[in-house]
């Protein structure tokens, strides 16, 4: 069971995902996942909805319970969305990610292959 304060993690990375604007950061597709969508003549949409749709978090992909790693199928390729807790000017970790007022997230969706 997550501890209290993994949990609040996770809720507020379910929001970020979820692309709620009360959670601070950036999102960004990696070269790989934008020249996939190219190739298919497809736009992101679909990728922002499937990661803000994800909720198969298991023991084995989410050992901490802070909803910030998940995998998926896209176009006949195995994709990867992370979220990382940044410090406000991004230079470093967050020391505190349940803190919105000195955390700002970073979501990074990539192929596998990327990873």
């Amino acid at each position: 069971m997550a501890s209290p304060t993994s949990q609040r993690i996770a809720e507020l990375n379910d929001k970020f995902r979820r692309c709620d604007p009360s959670v601070p950061g950036m999102r960004f597709l990696t070269a790989g996942i934008i020249e996939l969508l190219k190739r298919n003549k497809v736009d992101g949409d679909e990728i922002v909805q499937i990661v803000s749709e994800f909720n198969v978090f298991t023991e084995d992909n989410d050992p901490h319970g802070e909803h910030d790693f998940g995998t998926f199928e896209y176009l006949g390729e195995t994709c990867f969305w992370k979220i990382d807790a940044y410090d406000n000017d991004y230079s470093m970790g967050s020391d505190d990610p349940t803190d919105l007022s000195r955390t700002k997230r970073v979501l990074t969706v990539m192929l596998a292959g990327e990873w």
